[in-house]
């Protein structure tokens, strides 16, 4: 009992109670913070290439990589939001023809039920009938619980403070691109020479295997967007750019996957009476849930070097704990922690 409570143990254990201190309580109000300091280490690179190719001082460096990364997320920004209105719109003129298909498939469908009920008797035919009434009363009232003023006004309500957090998440970004540099010199005189150098082993395989995560995340969502917009110009022209955005959004997810978009979709045309565009988007849905499982695992193998399941639990208690970046920073957080242990900082070879 005494060699296992020994004090390299018991400091491997408050390090990892302070880690998760850290992300219970300090990550979900410093989220902003957090995605600037990410950001700032994955432009760095970029800052240090224009420093040493063209001889710019830093100040000039980050000034341009900065502009640089505004102008692509405004021009993004930009794009998404004037195609997501543009075919919103066209998705609002279009519901009443929607909301027409879906009533008089719903009035065939109570059709069948009232002539197939008459073969039974008249007693399970109440019981039937009885189980759907609840279920329909169930499904309006949820949907009246989550379509609520009360929601909406919340929602609007808490725009300026997603504004602020945003203008927060830039600044932060370009004084971390300043002021990268002078913090990893002071936090380095803090070390001994032999943890200095375990530090910087663990910093240069955290740098690689965080790059080939966003890089692996990267390639698979292109290939996923791909796929879908191909698919959707020639199943759905009309909505295919907007979808496929949607899609591409959602598929970021792992534990929630374009499924969730493509199965629903699929079985409102079955629904109406469109088998044939309901068959397609279930095929649709199938190469994609098959890309999904089959190539992400690969490309995770090849960039991180964590197997699918570890990153699959990653995600999905970051995603629990801390909401849609925890997808991201499970995984961060495991590779840091494998870092550190291949560094020797961290020591877990003992046993019960």
């Amino acid at each position: 009992m005494r060699s296992f409570f020994s004090k390299q143990r018991l400091v491997t254990i408050l390090i990892l109670s302070l880690i998760f201190v850290f992300c219970y309580f300090v990550l979900p109000v410093s989220l902003p913070l957090l995605a600037a300091f990410i950001t700032s280490l994955l432009l760095t690179p970029l800052v240090k290439l224009l420093q040493n190719k063209f001889s710019l001082s830093h100040k000039l460096s980050v000034t341009i990589v900065f502009l640089i990364f505004i102008t692509l997320l405004g021009f993004t920004a930009l794009f998404i939001t004037t195609k997501v209105v543009t075919e919103a719109i066209q998705l609002i003129d279009n519901a009443p023809h929607y909301l027409n298909e879906i009533s008089v498939a719903w009035q065939q469908f109570e059709q069948h039920i009232i002539t197939a009920s008459e073969r039974f008797p008249k007693a399970l035919t109440q019981i039937i009938g009885g189980q759907i009434q609840d279920a329909i009363d169930y499904a309006s009232v949820e949907i009246g619980n989550f379509i609520t003023i009360e929601k909406v006004t919340d929602f609007v309500k808490s725009v300026p403070s997603y504004l602020i957090s945003f203008l927060v998440y830039l600044i932060a970004l370009f004084l971390f691109l300043i002021e990268l540099p002078n913090l990893k010199e002071r936090f380095f005189n803090l070390l001994s020479d032999k943890t200095a150098e375990k530090v910087r082993f663990m910093s240069t395989r955290l740098t690689g295997v965080t790059f080939g995560f966003f890089k692996a995340q990267f390639l698979v969502s292109i290939l996923i967007f791909i796929v879908t917009l191909i698919g959707l110009l020639f199943i759905k022209p009309q909505v295919a750019i907007i979808m496929s955005l949607f899609i591409w959004i959602i598929d970021f997810i792992p534990i929630i996957g374009s499924i969730v978009i493509m199965a629903p979709w699929s079985i409102y045309y079955y629904i109406t009476g469109d088998a044939g565009t309901g068959t397609e988007l279930a095929i649709l849905a199938i190469i994609l849930l098959i890309i999904r499982r089959t190539v992400e695992p690969k490309v995770m193998g090849n960039h991180m070097g964590l197997s699918p399941l570890a990153t699959l639990i990653a995600m999905y208690i970051g995603l629990k704990l801390i909401g849609f970046l925890g997808v991201i920073i499970g995984p961060l957080l495991l590779i840091a922690f494998g870092a550190a242990k291949e560094a020797g900082l961290i020591k877990t070879n003992f046993k019960l």
